[in-house]
């Protein structure tokens, strides 16, 4: 059941332009796509631990326009709330979650986070710093002065997804998220765990100097494929859970949306919602039959047809616009299954331009990358802008405890050691 407003991509696609499938290469797929090649981060942020519920999840990168040095950088650590660094790495804020409502139900989980620039509120205009919350499902709202963070989320502005709290322990709540804005208001897509939905949320100042939303209309992806050879595809998963949408990114000088189906491909559409979402390119296991055995609670696959694409092995994570003015400028994917992020043009057709990894200099390399942000204006270490991805395996070999964190790149060290002559906006 969908709200009002609700839109549904009801037709089945076929090839046009699984949780962890095994690699396509294996299963008999030839990629065609260029090399990889690797570059080097510049620092990285203190160990996250599984052992203390923490897990480095999405980066938000905001930069001050008064003095480029108090910029911070934004993160999300799940169950263990937002953490907020310095240019250094340094953590200079810790925000903890939302408590739980009841004894039997869950926390809050800061999943994703985006930023709103010159929001008007209580006579003023504020950047904004919006997080998703799988726990609760909805978003937590701080408005962020000086580089710190202060809360400011309407507590009546209710649920996304859900419409009691049963409905939110059953855990189809708000996963990813992204922001936007026009001249006409400031926007959040936010989609849903284990579901094919996002949504559209309208956010608005309160009287009483809070930030709440209203929920503008739902999209549902496609959760079945018609295959060029007449079968019809669904991604393998647990029963009941569905191909999810994680990474989103809007492009706003042309008011394009880019969705991150984890298990399928990324798709573009128009950031309101509206038209008809254009899969731009596939994952290299679409199409991979899989059963799920129930026993053994994996999937079983088959051997891959070769219906996907050649560039991104799921999941499909982190995707993040790098600008260089005018509507041009480069789409960023991080192919989770290799461990590299793949380059696209934001002009037309969204031209592939080729894939990079990060890989051990000053720190460690980068594996299993989820969130990604990057700007386009220099910063003090970070000449042409910065880039921070989340290292989804930052353990130090031999380890017997996982831990994650966050690598800064700057963006003049991916232009020119990617090999994939990348621009540098200017400031």
């Amino acid at each position: 059941m969908f709200p009002a407003g609700a839109i549904v991509v009801a037709v089945v696609l076929g090839a046009s332009a699984a949780h962890a499938a095994p690699s396509a290469q294996s299963q008999g797929h030839a990629s065609a796509r260029a090399a990889s090649k690797g570059v080097t981060a510049k620092l990285e942020t203190p160990a996250l631990w599984d052992a203390d519920d923490a897990d480095a999840d999405d980066p938000a990168i905001w930069v001050d326009d008064d003095d480029a040095r108090r910029s911070v950088v934004i993160t999300t650590a799940k169950e263990a709330g937002i953490n907020v660094y310095d240019l250094r790495g340094r953590l200079v804020q810790h925000i903890d979650p939302k408590p739980a409502p009841g004894e039997d139900d869950a926390p809050g989980r800061y999943n994703n986070v985006d930023l709103i620039h010159d929001f008007e509120l209580d006579g003023d205009e504020v950047d904004l710093a919006v997080v998703s919350d799988k726990g609760l499902d909805n978003i937590g709202i701080f408005a962020v002065e000086d580089g710190r963070l202060t809360e400011v989320t309407d507590p009546s502005a209710g649920r996304i997804f859900s419409a009691s709290q049963d409905d939110v322990n059953s855990e189809h709540t708000a996963y990813g998220l992204t922001t936007w804005q026009d001249d006409d208001g400031a926007y959040a897509l936010v989609s849903r765990n284990s579901e094919t939905d996002v949504a559209l949320l309208e956010l608005s100042a309160r009287e009483d100097g809070t930030v709440g939303w209203d929920l503008v209309r739902t999209l549902s992806l496609p959760a079945e494929f018609a295959m060029p050879d007449g079968t019809t595809w669904t991604t393998c998963d647990d029963p009941g859970e569905y191909a999810q949408v994680e990474g989103m990114v809007v492009d706003e000088a042309t008011g394009t949306a880019y969705l991150g189906q984890e298990l399928v491909g990324i798709w573009k559409v128009d950031a309101d919602l509206t038209g008809e979402p254009q899969l731009i390119d596939k994952a290299i296991e679409y199409g991979l039959p899989g059963t799920y055995d129930a026993e053994q609670d994996e999937c079983v696959y088959g051997e891959n047809p070769g219906f996907g694409g050649d560039v991104l092995h799921t999941d499909i994570e982190g995707l993040t616009i790098y600008s260089t003015g005018d509507g041009e400028g480069y789409l960023l994917a991080s192919s989770q299954g290799d461990d590299s992020f793949a380059v696209y043009g934001l002009e037309d057709g969204n031209e592939y331009v080729g894939s990079f990894t990060v890989d051990d200099g000053r720190v460690d390399s980068t594996q299993h990358s989820d969130g990604a942000d990057a700007v386009s204006v220099s910063l003090p270490g970070f000449p042409g802008g910065l880039l921070v991805v989340q290292d989804g395996d930052n353990t130090p070999e031999g380890s017997d405890e996982s831990s994650t964190n966050f690598k800064f790149v700057a963006w003049k060290d991916v232009a020119r050691g990617s090999g994939l002559d990348l621009d540098v906006a200017r400031d």
